[in-house]
């Protein structure tokens, strides 16, 4: 049975983590919090790719560092064991005498892989595993799909009026402005979900519907890299997208297909598009895609069964005709009332890496 203070103090480096997220890629989101006679006297959190990891950052918060023979670390994630841009942080605690460690759940990556675990309690180290494992997994479903199924952690998002569509029936001579499902709270979260994600997907066709950006702006962080799949490559050189700061990659069947300032990454007509672009972002090193439509990417999509998240707004107005949203089936996690809509998470049964969600 797991010990109270151990779930409390785990959750308490799953607080620091988070507050890293969407900016440690390639390596997963880690804190750290050092306890000695049932109180925290360090913490930390790993900030950045290359720098400090969260138990060197908690080491060093502790003033006096003859308390850490006497302390217990506590980390959501395996501690490394390998020199990568920085030392390994199993080294580190065994070198400093800390006689206690507990962690959240092993890191599964071939780098490390239970040799962090192995190597602590083979100096002596007092090892707990498995506090709050599911939690923690959770928070770097990312980083275990990655490196577990060689893919990125697909998310699906999308917007739908009351009576399940995308849009309202639009002409090729009255094509209209985007009509808006969702509320300006709304629209500020998609901001911050596209500032946590490494790269953002849209199909052809809504890139010549709504003109989109793909791009941060209600929110601070990064922009993910943004990723367009259309059959033909033929896209309009003045779509905002081409006029965004950013780096843009068109995955199309035309082999002639040229866009400047683009990268065109050419698929194969005998397999699947899906299958095609989650391999290319593997070999790419990109953890993450939120795909944002339009309804034929986000259908390829869901039939091919190579997604593992779904964020489905679903407002109060009714269209009558146009364009049906994609059906979808899974386990909800999640619903989250707005003032114009309504958010459910749904996530794929046959890729659950846990079962809470936390954003």
């Amino acid at each position: 049975m797991q010990e109270k203070d151990d779930i409390k103090f785990m959750w308490r480096c799953l607080d620091l983590a988070r507050k890293a997220e969407g900016r440690t890629y390639p390596n997963p989101l880690v804190g750290s919090v050092i306890v000695y006679k049932g109180k925290i006297i360090g913490e930390g959190y790993h900030l950045k790719a290359g720098e400090s990891h969260a138990e060197v950052n908690a080491i060093n918060s502790v003033r006096d560092k003859t308390m850490l023979k006497y302390s217990t670390l506590y980390v959501n994630l395996e501690p490394c064991s390998h020199f990568g841009r920085t030392p390994p942080c199993a080294d580190l605690i065994i070198s400093l005498g800390i006689r206690k460690v507990i962690i959240g759940t092993s890191d599964t990556s071939y780098k490390v892989s239970r040799k962090g675990i192995v190597k602590l309690i083979e100096s002596g180290c007092d090892v707990v595993t498995g506090v709050i494992e599911e939690e923690c997994r959770w928070i770097n479903r990312r980083f275990f799909t990655f490196h577990e199924k060689e893919r990125p952690y697909i998310i699906l998002k999308w917007a739908q009026s009351a009576d399940g569509l995308l849009d309202a029936e639009r002409s090729r001579d009255h094509p209209g402005k985007p009509l808006w499902i969702t509320g300006n709270a709304e629209r500020i979260l998609v901001h911050r979900w596209r500032a946590v994600e490494q790269s953002i997907l849209a199909g052809a066709g809504t890139v010549r519907t709504d003109d989109p950006r793909l791009n941060v702006r209600d929110w601070t962080g990064q922009d993910p890299l943004r990723l367009i799949l259309s059959r033909s490559g033929d896209l309009d050189i003045n779509s905002a997208l081409f006029k965004t700061n950013g780096t843009n990659i068109v995955f199309t069947h035309n082999a002639d297909a040229k866009i400047a300032d683009a990268v065109m990454v050419k698929l194969n007509d005998g397999s699947s598009s899906a299958v095609q672009i989650s391999e290319y972002l593997y070999r790419s090193d990109i953890q993450s895609v939120l795909i944002e439509g339009g309804a034929k990417v986000l259908n390829h999509f869901i039939s091919s069964g190579i997604w593992d998240e779904a964020r489905i707004f679903k407002g109060r107005d009714y269209f009558t005709k146009g364009l049906r949203a994609p059906s979808i089936e899974g386990k909800r996690l999640k619903r989250v009332l707005f003032s114009r809509s309504s958010m459910e998470v749904i996530i794929n049964d046959g890729n659950v890496l846990a079962k809470r969600i936390d954003n």
